[in-house]
């Protein structure tokens, strides 16, 4: 596939480039999430404790959200190809680092190196969204995103098996190697853009988090809804291998990570979301997915006896958080895409936060009341994700309000 083919059309982007940055997105999200499945393994050859082992997720998250606030931002002010290949390089040095690791506080902070320079899936899906016609806006931030839920889904199983094979460390040296070969990738076939755009500063474009909530409900509504739809996403999936590799279970590294594939059909949910989105359906796919995101808990709190329930679990749970994420990212960059990056950080900042959370938050509830807590945990946050988007979706009816999906002020204050 030559270089023409990849670049931008006036039509939108072209199928080639999508499916390019779709990839990448994967590969660069899995590095947020390779470490899940691990955290038994990791936390016994590094000898650091189950209720602190949460950390080790979370550390990767908190430096995903100082990314998103100081990193994404600049794709509004910058050339966009630059900075995507540079990040995708750089997360090469974490993963190095990760691998290198010997203490606690040497991985800790390598795995927040490498989700500051993994926050670049959040600069891939702005260029996505301003990139793109308004008619297929939501269709090619469903197929980036199915690109992202295939990176989570492949990132635990690969990493299981690599540990199985060739110890935890493994994992970090191929993530390595997969950042130089795609930042190569991506610098030869993105098109050059413009280097400036309008009148945006960067500190202002930073500081769009703080005017977004503040000014525009619509999204603050939906930045709330991702903070507590990921502190519960954070909670089953970092909480998961603490079940399957302990006493109830006792299942290796390998076949944790193959329970990862039961959220295949989140590919699918992530790009029927988008579609329904363009149509102006994305208030009925998000109550319909939160309903399924508070059912799905139910059957995920007998997993401790039962791994049918608790795949079903996992596969209702991936589905709604995919499509209720796409349906949030299309809502709020339509009719705004000159702004697209400090949008998305900005609404990725609450995404980092609740999966920051959840992964914190399930250790310790999990070493205290083992998985029935850690469910009513994951429960309570997706209840209260329901609850917002009711209270928001009765006050719009009550004041005779038809929901407006842009942020087409804020965007750019």
């Amino acid at each position: 596939m030559s270089s023409n083919q990849l670049t931008k059309s006036t039509q939108g982007l072209s199928r080639g480039l999508l499916l390019l940055l779709a990839v990448v997105a994967g590969f660069m999200v899995s590095n947020i999430y390779y470490g899940q499945p691990l955290l038994e393994r990791i936390g016994f050859d590094l000898s650091i404790p189950a209720a602190s082992i949460g950390w080790v997720v979370a550390s990767s998250q908190a430096g995903y959200l100082v990314g998103l606030v100081l990193l994404v931002p600049l794709g509004d002010l910058v050339d966009r190809r630059i900075l995507i290949t540079v990040q995708v390089a750089a997360s090469a040095v974490g993963a190095c680092g990760v691998t290198l690791a010997s203490s606690e506080a040497a991985l800790l902070l390598a795995f927040g190196t490498l989700g500051l320079a993994s926050s670049v899936v959040q600069a891939i899906v702005a260029y996505t969204a301003a990139s793109s016609t308004p008619d297929k806006r939501g269709g090619n931030i469903g197929t980036v995103t199915a690109g992202v839920v295939s990176g989570l889904i492949l990132a635990r199983t690969v990493a299981g098996g690599m540990t199985d094979l060739w110890g935890w460390r493994s994992v970090y040296i191929f993530a390595a190697v997969a950042a130089v070969v795609l930042s190569l990738a991506v610098l030869r076939a993105m098109p050059r853009e413009q280097t400036s755009r309008g009148e945006a500063r960067y500190w202002q474009a930073v500081s769009s988090v703080v005017v977004l909530t503040r000014r525009n409900p619509v999204f603050r509504t939906r930045a709330l809804i991702t903070m507590l739809l990921f502190a519960s996403f954070g909670v089953l999936w970092s909480g998961m291998s603490l079940l399957l590799s302990g006493p109830a279970w006792n299942l290796p590294p390998g076949v944790v990570g193959l329970f990862g594939l039961a959220g295949l059909v989140g590919i699918r949910a992530a790009s029927k979301a988008g579609a329904a989105a363009d149509r102006g359906w994305g208030q009925r796919v998000t109550g319909i997915s939160l309903v399924a995101l508070l059912g799905s808990w139910l059957a995920l709190s007998l997993g401790s006896w039962s791994l049918l329930w608790f795949i079903a679990g996992i596969v209702v749970l991936d589905a709604a958080v995919q499509a209720v994420h796409v349906t949030s990212q299309t809502m709020i960059v339509a009719g705004a895409e000159e702004s697209a990056s400090s949008i998305i950080g900005s609404y990725m900042v609450f995404y980092s936060v609740g999966s920051a959370v959840g992964a914190a938050a399930v250790a310790p509830v999990f070493d205290a009341w083992g998985w029935t807590g850690a469910s009513v945990l994951g429960a309570v946050f997706a209840l209260g994700a329901l609850v917002i988007w009711g209270v928001d979706r009765a006050r719009l009816q009550g004041a005779g309000v038809r929901l407006v999906s842009s942020v087409q002020q804020a965007g750019a204050e």
